[in-house]
């Protein structure tokens, strides 16, 4: 069966390739944002897998509720404590965050920035409460959250065997050792994310050595950016069933005038003649 692919960077296809064999496996989103668009999860889910996402935006939070049935849907963010936290919202991007200096950046390019409050609770009390078996990859994209993030996991308890977390281009994170400190190994960096393996799991790393090919027997989904542009052609299409409805309905509107009938009764009297 060929993988459709819908990460933004393989994700997806480097964690199928450790973890395919896994029937009805379980993921931790935190920081899910569009149940379709870039996800990491999309994937796994259409292979019968199911899990959590966290995901304060409630436009994304809703699309999620639509169209995961399946998986725990939660408005909130993941952090240190449970409170209420001031969430910096960028609307229709993945830009969104927790952090102020972040969110002023985005407000120094021109980025409408929507302030709200949300929830906070920790990931381990999320676990506690939802996670009945093993968690086959916890995923954290949270814009400069992150550290906040680990903080409020229990790693003795609870042992996602793959993590992957949105990491800096110049990899000066000082939440790493949180993660190395819990008996994770860093086996790839891919660009935007790095990927830790459990040490228990570490016979997983050949999955992660050589990049996505061929041979992993993927697809891109519909409308990616790395696959081949189809919306012109899918807009000339549009318009001319919009063109075409049209004229079928002005065809419709004429048939029912009196022009048309008298069009008629004219070629009938012709016809006789």
């Amino acid at each position: 069966m060929t993988f459709i692919s819908y990460a933004q960077n393989f994700e997806d296809i480097r964690l199928w390739r450790a973890l395919k064999i896994i029937e009805n496996g379980f993921y931790i989103d935190v920081g899910a944002n569009d149940p379709n668009h870039d996800s990491v999860t999309r994937a796994f889910y259409d292979h019968g897998w199911s899990g959590i996402n966290v995901e304060p935006v409630q436009e994304y939070h809703q699309a999620l509720c639509q169209q995961r049935t399946k998986d725990i849907n939660l408005q909130c963010v993941a952090g240190e404590t449970a409170e209420a936290l001031t969430f910096y919202g960028v609307a229709d991007t993945g830009l969104s965050t927790l952090d102020p200096a972040i969110a002023q950046q985005h407000k120094d390019a021109g980025m409408h920035v929507q302030t709200q409050t949300v929830a906070s609770r920790t990931l381990a009390s999320i676990c506690e409460e939802h996670v009945k078996g093993p968690i086959h990859f916890l995923k954290i994209d949270v814009e400069g959250h992150e550290e906040t993030v680990l903080r409020g996991m229990d790693f003795v308890k609870w042992r996602p065997w793959i993590i992957l977390i949105e990491t800096p281009w110049n990899r000066d994170q000082t939440w790493e050792k949180i993660v190395t400190d819990a008996g994770y190994h860093p086996v790839m960096f891919d660009g935007l994310n790095t990927f830790y393996l459990a040490e228990e799991y570490l016979n997983l790393k050949p999955a992660f050595d050589i990049p996505p090919c061929n041979l992993d027997n993927f697809q891109f989904c519909q409308g990616h950016k790395f696959s081949h542009p189809v919306m012109d052609i899918e807009n000339q299409l549009n318009a001319a069933r919009q063109r075409a409805d049209r004229a079928e309905a002005e065809l419709h509107a004429l048939r029912n005038s009196r022009t048309w009938r008298a069009i008629q009764t004219l070629k009938n009297v012709l016809v006789r003649a």
